[in-house]
Parts: structure tokens; sequence; C-alpha cells
């Protein structure tokens, strides 16, 4: 198999764990509410938060600390460099997830709550999820 198509499946792979685990916490937090899931905010809160970080990095008023640090979170992305090679089920992608986790923590720590919410394309429920999902409050 070429190098190329190794890359694109991993990084294929990985935006799809992150999707199923926003999946999750947007469920989980919608039961445990006593909410009906709206399966159409879940399908669209992995591609939101993708649009949110790429947002986020093109924004001159973000930090330029905190744009880079976003530029680097989608470097790592895409590189086939992992912390954890993705070749292994699921703990291969797991890495990934966490290292979006972290990288949204420390731009929502100083990009702020209002430059996350201006730049955010989806819906209140959804942000709260992606904000569950890496400790922050509104």
């Amino acid at each position: 198999m070429p190098d190329w198509l190794i890359v694109v499946a991993g990084v294929a792979g990985g935006l799809v764990l992150i999707w199923v685990v926003l999946i999750a916490v947007l469920w989980w937090q919608q039961r445990r509410a006593g909410n009906d899931v709206d399966w159409r905010s879940v399908l669209r809160l992995a591609p939101d938060v993708v649009r949110l970080v790429r947002r986020l990095a093109a924004d001159p008023a973000v930090p330029r600390s905190t744009r880079w640090w976003l530029v680097g979170l989608l470097a790592y992305l895409l590189s086939p460099i992992d912390l954890v090679p993705d070749f292994l089920p699921v703990i291969g992608y797991a890495d990934d997830a966490i290292v979006v986790a972290i990288a949204l923590r420390f731009a929502i720590r100083h990009a702020g709550m209002p430059a996350i919410e201006r730049h955010w394309p989806g819906t209140p429920e959804g942000l709260g999820s992606v904000l569950a999902l890496v400790g922050a409050r509104r």
C-alpha cells in the first residue's frame, strides 16, 4: 500500500474517531438532561469542530500563539508521525482525540469564550457538548 494512502486513511480514521467521541458526548449529555437526541445536530458536530479550529486559526483577533497552536494541531492531525501509531486499532486514533481536546482547551483559555462563541458554526447544544468534552465552562 502506498505511503500517501496510509496517511490519508490515518487522517480519515482519526477524524471518524473524533466524530464518534463527540457524538457519544452529545448523546450522553442529552440523555442526562432528559432530552431527546437530535441526530441532525450530532451529525454536524465533527465538521463544526473542524470549522471552529479553522476559523480560530485564521482570526487575527485571536492571539498569535493560539493561532500557531491550532495550526500545529492541524499539522499534527495530517502528519503520519503520531505519539501512538494510527495502525493500532482504537488507541492509535484515541491520541488524536486527546490532542484535539487539549488544543481546544488551550484555545478556549487563551482566545476567550467570546471568540469561541463567535466562531462556532453549529448549535448551542453542540457547543455545550464540545465544551464538556474539553472540560470548559461557558
